[in-house]
């Protein structure tokens, strides 16, 4: 067998391996929350330590992708199209903010800002259910996702310190799968990908210096 057969052969397996660790690892995060969420843990917290849970939830995986060299490489290897075309869950997301938002079981300015938000940031992921995009439309879509998270998480956080009692809604079943499960995973993602976008335009940057030294 060759060398560049066996390259091909490892790397399909490294990113068999990889996908498969990664759809786990997410399947326990899940059921993690959910069982936490059914035994009533989240509404036995002290409210002002939710914010900061779901913080936590976005920041711990970006923190393994940026020191493990194996996650780095296997993101590096998908690339950015399905850490982009996965936002497009927020569409059903924004359904239940309207749902329960509707019912006067959520603050009106919390889930109209985050259920729009999240329909909106959906939306913009929704015409690459098509095929991959240019690397201007992925920035485009992960700067306004972020952006969505960031009002969301922080008006959310307002209403906390309020003690608005409907705030309850968001840290049991099925709403607190949003903040505690989808944000992590979709705000982490946008990490990924504007890191791997930065690290892509230094690269074509570098190239086209090169290129245009060795021309002169």
């Amino acid at each position: 067998m060759s060398e560049n057969n066996m390259r091909r052969m490892t790397k399909a397996v490294d990113l068999k391996l990889g996908t498969s660790t990664l759809v786990a690892s997410l399947a326990a995060w899940g059921f993690a929350v959910a069982a936490a969420a059914y035994a009533g843990f989240f509404q036995a917290m002290i409210p002002i330590y939710y914010g900061p849970l779901v913080a936590v939830g976005i920041v711990t995986p970006f923190a393994i992708y940026a020191l493990t060299p194996a996650v780095r490489r296997y993101f590096e290897n998908i690339g950015v199209y399905p850490l982009t075309v996965l936002h497009t869950w927020r569409i059903p997301a924004s359904l239940f903010f309207f749902w329960y938002g509707l019912q006067n079981q959520l603050p009106p300015a919390f889930w109209i800002l985050a259920g729009v938000g999240d329909f909106l940031a959906g939306v913009k992921a929704l015409p690459l259910l098509k095929g991959p995009a240019d690397d201007d439309t992925y920035f485009r879509i992960h700067r306004f996702g972020f952006a969505d998270f960031v009002v969301a998480v922080g008006t959310g956080l307002l209403f906390t310190v309020l003690n608005d009692p409907r705030m309850v809604t968001i840290r049991e079943l099925p709403m607190v799968l949003i903040p505690l499960y989808g944000v992590g995973i979709s705000g982490a993602s946008h990490l990924i990908a504007f890191d791997l976008l930065r690290r892509r335009r230094n690269a074509a940057a570098q190239d086209q210096a090169v290129r245009t030294n060795a021309a002169e």
